[in-house]
């Protein structure tokens, strides 16, 4: 039978993935003498498009006519593998476990998936071009990191699908699977703004800490600005940096309010969009206004952990409560009540509050009193904000920065009731 053009760009394909591959291996392989490679760019070319023959003769003459041609490959491998152990006491199955694949993905284009065999091409032949990257980022990797991203993917691909997505307790407001999926989210961005951290570093400058610390945390970062005061002469880049991460607050409750309830953001965006601005201004203004002279602060990271249990667990009560909280308000005060809560809550934390009401207002609870609810724990909690600075750094810190944030306040506050 006479092949078809798909079964010669099939075939072209297949050996277009091992000649990829080979090409890697052979540039990472190009200071070793030809004599002693065991597979060069040649060798992967010819695998590749073995593998794709084998999938042709498999049409013919069954799959024992592939898997025979695969053992064939694997048999060869392995006899690589032992005699290139005579010439270097640990020569890593790098090179042979890619031989194999190629041998794989050169049978799946023949199979009608050119595409899929292809990508999985590139993946594997840049995959295998980080090897440097990828060793010197595991030899400074601590244990904390480590053990930080294996509780990240626990709780997110292991506990999370394992809860029940239903309603338990008082009027079913507890979810656990909602509950902890914001966990999660939480979790994600302040692992996001470890990472973020750790590849940058803090001595680039206190506004690049305030605003990687303020992805988590802007009140415990203005925390930490304001006990910097003393250094009277960083008094513009700590208002920078102040206003910095207060700035990223009004982002990151819009952030979550459209992973959760989307119908929302329409009645947010201006307001906290704008407040926003104004806080980056004032940091713009005074960054630009800090002199050239000033040297940058030696403060302590901000972030000491990628990822704890225990406050992700705190968050997770924190949230259950305050759903249970905006409920009986909601329930015995109307709208009053939501508002209380909303105010009280932004006291302390502003994510949880704005979590707990954007998922409310997906079942009873009106949009409207979800959307001035959130918009009361931003302003409570900018006000504590506030507090914070001029009790921790001083009067001059804080007038430096109230006036600003009273401002980019005013400004989202007019726009939400217009």
């Amino acid at each position: 039978m006479t092949p078809d053009l798909d079964t010669w760009l099939d075939l072209a394909s297949a050996l277009a993935i091992g000649l990829l591959i080979g090409a890697e291996r052979g540039w990472s392989a190009r200071e070793i003498l030809d004599t002693r490679l065991s597979a060069g760019i040649r060798t992967f070319g010819l695998v590749g498009l073995l593998g794709g023959l084998g999938t042709l003769l498999a049409g013919h003459f069954g799959p024992l006519a592939w898997l025979g041609l695969l053992l064939a490959v694997a048999v060869l491998v392995t006899t690589a593998y032992l005699i290139d152990q005579k010439h270097d006491d640990d020569p890593g199955l790098t090179s042979e476990m890619a031989l194999l694949l190629t041998f794989l993905l050169g049978s799946l284009a023949l199979a009608h998936s050119r595409l899929l065999a292809g990508g999985c091409a590139v993946v594997v032949a840049l995959l295998l071009s980080l090897k440097e990257p990828m060793h010197s980022a595991l030899k400074r990797l601590t244990a904390a990191e480590l053990s930080g991203a294996l509780k990240l993917l626990f709780i997110s691909l292991v506990l999370l699908p394992a809860l029940p997505d239903q309603g338990y307790g008082p009027w079913q407001v507890f979810n656990p699977y909602a509950t902890w999926w914001m966990v999660v989210l939480i979790a994600g961005l302040g692992f996001a703004a470890y990472v973020a951290m750790r590849l940058v570093g803090t001595r680039h400058g206190l506004l690049l800490t305030a605003l990687l610390g303020g992805m988590v945390s802007s009140t415990a970062m203005t925390l930490t600005l304001a006990r910097l005061h003393s250094q009277r002469e960083l008094h513009s880049l700590l208002a920078a940096g102040l206003l910095a991460t207060s700035a990223l607050m009004f982002p990151r409750v819009l952030l979550e309010v459209a992973a959760i309830n989307p119908r929302l953001l329409a009645e947010l965006l201006w307001p906290l969009g704008a407040a926003a601005l104004v806080y980056a201004g004032g940091a713009l203004y005074w960054w630009r206004r800090a002199a050239t002279g000033e040297q940058k602060a030696n403060a302590e990271p901000p972030l000491k952990n990628p990822f704890e249990l225990g406050p992700a667990l705190r968050f997770a009560v924190l949230l259950a409560v305050i759903l249970l909280l905006v409920e009986v308000g909601r329930r015995e005060l109307g709208a009053v009540g939501v508002y209380l809560v909303a105010i009280l809550s932004g006291l302390t934390d502003v994510d949880a509050i704005t979590l707990s009401l954007s998922r409310s207002a997906l079942h009873e609870l009106d949009a409207q009193v979800a959307v001035r609810g959130i918009a009361l724990a931003v302003i409570s909690n900018s006000l504590i904000k506030g507090v914070l600075i001029a009790i921790v750094g001083g009067p001059r810190l804080a007038l430096l920065t109230v006036p600003v944030m009273a401002g980019g306040l005013g400004l989202g506050l007019a726009l939400l009731l217009l």
